[in-house]
């Protein structure tokens, strides 16, 4: 980052008013000069004064040694430089003084009024003593050069440094507003990659809730249908030998299925983790982990390879329920169309799910589905009965984790729509869900 403002003070590391030991010497030998330049003119104005020449060699060097403030105090060596004008001395005090006066951040106004007694100043000891010059017969040029010479001196004793010390100082603000706008635009980016890095967190995490629903949904039923059927296996094994090897294949399917759908959820895992793990502090860095957890959430639907469950598939999940021996109906209401995928989906795993409850905690209960086609969206409804023998679920060993509706009702409120589940009167349990058909 560069260094503005309170850095830049925090930075200081000259002697005190100094920024820097550089600055320091150079403002320490322009003083060296100016105070001898000072003492060396102190010699005429103490003889024309009629003072000793020491005091005039003094008073001139201490004079000149104000230049030393120039950085400090820039008025007051201005002021210094034009109350030694009549002596005729600190002509280096002068045109340094105005070149820190213009290039310091003072009002504007104040420079001027400075650099317009000093211009006064100048141009009234030099019109005196070019028309003493002239009076002695030092100077034969005639009367317009007197103030012909008052006018340049004045002029090139005071335009240059003011005009050079004006741009100077221009320049000067204008590299400190470009520093504090490259702070700014920094401080911008790493408030972006810090936006960046959460909208990331929250993708992944909103990534894992996803996957744990998926995996929820398959698991769940797909194990659920196996435990019922190896429950049914070992009851007819001896009794029923072609019953216990249909229920064998059944297993097996089923259970190639899981695996199938779980495998197809790993390779989306295994194909963005290795980008989501880059995360460095940086806005590049930060834009990449966005970007790589957003493909986790959207990789599935752009992958083919990894499409879910359709409801032209719903005939085939009922149909594993009720080759357990459960009594399922199915009704469809409308006429059947395609949806949006993930209309189609989120539709079929809620009637998954809620015949996986049924195994769970209802099993052998009469159940009924509903699915109506409707105009601008489409209705599911999943009803069972009571349970014909009370703790058969719980004998059959199949344990609930109270997730279940809990992802139905994410699924279906992500879409818009709207989920209800509750028991009803005859004893039974009762899902409904609407989705728009977007």
């Amino acid at each position: 980052m560069t260094t503005t403002g309170e850095e830049r003070t925090t930075a200081r590391t000259g002697p005190w008013w100094w920024a820097r030991w550089r600055s320091a010497a150079l403002d320490g030998t322009l003083a060296l000069a100016s105070a001898l330049e000072c003492g060396a003119e102190g010699v005429p104005f103490a003889r024309d004064a009629g003072i000793p020449v020491a005091a005039g060699v003094v008073f001139g060097v201490l004079a000149g040694s104000v230049l030393l403030l120039r950085r400090r105090w820039p008025i007051a060596v201005v002021l210094v430089a034009i109350a030694i004008t009549p002596a005729e001395m600190g002509f280096l005090l002068g045109v340094v003084g105005l070149y820190t006066l213009a290039a310091a951040e003072l009002p504007r106004r104040v420079i001027v009024a400075l650099a317009g007694m000093s211009l006064l100043g100048t141009m009234i000891v030099t019109f005196v003593r070019a028309r003493q010059d002239v009076a002695r017969g030092d100077l034969t040029l005639g009367d317009w050069f007197v103030p012909f010479a008052a006018v340049t001196t004045s002029l090139g004793l005071t335009a240059p440094p003011l005009l050079l010390g004006l741009y100077v100082g221009a320049r000067r603000r204008l590299m400190e507003s470009l520093r504090e706008r490259a702070d700014s635009l920094e401080r911008e980016l790493q408030l972006l990659a810090e936006r960046a890095e959460e909208r990331a967190e929250w993708a992944r995490g909103e990534e894992r809730t996803r996957i744990a629903r998926e995996m929820h949904d398959v698991v769940a039923h797909r194990v659920s249908l196996m435990v019922v059927h190896a429950a049914a296996l070992q009851a007819v094994a001896r009794k029923d030998p072609e019953k216990a090897v249909r229920n064998a294949a059944l297993v097996g399917d089923m259970g190639r299925q899981a695996l199938t759908e779980l495998r197809e959820m790993l390779g989306v895992l295994r194909s963005t983790e290795g980008p989501a793990r880059g995360r460095e502090a940086s806005v590049s860095s930060a834009m990449a982990v966005a970007v790589a957890a957003s493909r986790v959430v959207d990789e599935s639907a752009a992958d083919p390879a990894v499409e879910g469950p359709v409801l032209s598939e719903l005939d085939e999940l009922i149909g594993q329920s009720a080759a357990t021996g459960m009594v399922v109906e199915l009704s469809v209401e409308g006429d059947a169309r395609s949806y949006a995928r993930e209309v189609e989906q989120t539709a079929y795993r809620v009637v998954q799910e809620a015949l996986t409850n049924v195994h769970k905690h209802a099993a052998g209960a009469k159940t009924r589905v509903r699915l109506a086609h409707r105009a601008s969206e489409i209705a599911m409804q999943v009803e069972n009965g009571p349970p014909p023998e009370p703790g058969s679920a719980s004998a059959a060993g199949l344990p609930s984790g109270g997730n279940g509706l809990v992802g139905m009702r994410e699924r279906v409120v992500a879409l818009g729509g709207v989920f209800v589940s509750g028991p009803t009167d005859a004893g039974g349990f009762r899902v409904s869900a609407v989705i728009p058909a977007v």
